[in-house]
């Protein structure tokens, strides 16, 4: 089946959001694999957003983060609690928005052009299933909007999608 996904750029980041979360929650199914879940997810969000150099998920086994669908470079596939954003924001469950990655403590950089980052962890109630990462080459430009937004998308996928 063929989707339709459309979001204008000429939009601001609020309404882009307003627009992408709905669409969202009807492209995505519990009865489709989470793979093809999580990879419609990052495509959506890289279509979305032109400020996005890199989005994709790190899933948790208990013990590490490891690399899962992704729209951008390579990147790095396996990440330790408390290193790097992805790491620090797994470990303490709450969302690290960071305007300047090269004043971040322990960035692990998978690429060097990377100049911003949100990362978002994935919680089913208390228990991490990892998290959602979105890099800039830009500086300064993920704020408030994006947290709150990603934030609500990744409850949705917490709640609908990782079953």
């Amino acid at each position: 089946m063929a989707e339709e996904f459309k979001i204008s750029f000429a939009l601001t980041d609020e309404e882009k959001y307003a627009a992408l979360v709905p669409q969202i929650k009807i492209l995505l199914s519990k009865d489709d694999l989470l793979l093809s879940n999580l990879s419609n997810f990052t495509a959506a969000l890289k279509q979305t957003f032109d400020k996005i150099s890199w989005v994709g998920f790190y899933l948790f086994d208990g013990e590490k983060l490891y690399l899962g669908p992704f729209q951008g470079k390579v990147a790095c596939t396996k990440i330790e609690l408390g290193k790097g954003v992805c790491g620090v924001s797994a470990l303490n469950k709450e969302t690290i928005i960071v305007q300047n990655v090269n004043d971040f403590p322990g960035h692990i950089a998978c690429d060097n052009s990377t100049n911003s980052e949100i990362v978002v962890p994935i919680l089913k109630g208390d228990e991490l299933i990892g998290v959602l990462d979105l890099d800039s080459y830009q500086f300064n430009v993920f704020d408030e909007t994006d947290r709150k937004n990603l934030e609500e998308l990744s409850g949705f996928l917490a709640e609908e999608i990782f079953v």
